[in-house]
């Protein structure tokens, strides 16, 4: 009689290359982007669609400036990723009127085996209607304390990490203040000081959130990369 073919072992390890994980991590950040300005209303509820990502109902953006903008952001951040010149990136979220910061997303990015090197961050200056501001920063990576690689994991084991931290996000206004007034945002990304960097990517100061709170968050890992989360803000007055 025929036998039957072998279950396929669901627990198979597949290890990212350096490059897919560079892909995957990008992709985390321009989710966590649109994430992001959804769930702090920093554009109105109507102007984002549901997407199905990391098994989650995504909310992204569905304004044509907006989605542009972020697209060229990411067009660069993706040749970044990939030549692992980035060692953070940073959405800040900032008051129109004043142009102080009031909320501070920020990405720590540690690539295993890799040698440190100088950075700054940079972001893009074009901005769509209504504005977000982009804008780049001379500015130290803040120092991280060196980990081994992880070890090994599944890509739904990663899916589960990173789905983790969107929940995190999503549930953050509970302890976050409510913003007030309008308010636009920034994207910073400290690359490497040798990196090709385009005309329109400026520097900028680190936006940093003074005397703020400060609420370290989830992270997820690749066999390549490690992205630790913390949200820093302004306690309303």
């Amino acid at each position: 009689m025929a036998s039957a073919p072998p279950d396929k072992d669901k627990s198979k390890v597949h290890k990212l290359s350096l490059k897919g994980s560079a892909k995957l991590v990008a992709e985390f950040f321009q989710y966590s982007i649109h994430t992001i300005l959804f769930q702090r209303g920093v554009y109105p509820a109507e102007d984002f669609s549901a997407v199905k990502k990391y098994g989650l109902n995504m909310l992204v953006s569905s304004d044509d400036q907006v989605r542009a903008y972020i697209k060229k952001i990411m067009g660069q951040l993706d040749r970044w990723m990939v030549g692992g010149k980035i060692s953070k990136l940073v959405i800040v979220i900032t008051n129109k009127d004043t142009g102080e910061p009031v909320e501070r997303w920020q990405f720590d990015v540690q690539i295993f085996a890799k040698p440190s090197k100088s950075s700054r961050s940079k972001q893009p200056t074009p901005k769509p209607s209504p504005n977000p501001q982009a804008d780049s920063e001379n500015a130290e990576p803040s120092p991280t304390t060196p980990t081994s690689p992880p070890a090994e994991k599944t890509e739904s084991e990663i899916q589960a990490e990173i789905a983790a931290i969107f929940r995190q996000i999503t549930a953050s206004v509970t302890f976050l203040p409510q913003l007030a007034g309008d308010c636009t945002f920034n994207v910073l990304v400290y690359a490497d000081a040798d990196s090709d960097v385009p005309v329109e990517w400026g520097d900028s100061d680190a936006k940093e959130i003074v005397d703020g709170e400060r609420v370290q968050l989830r992270g997820f890992s690749t066999a390549s990369h490690r992205v630790d989360t913390l949200v820093s803000y302004r306690l309303q007055d």
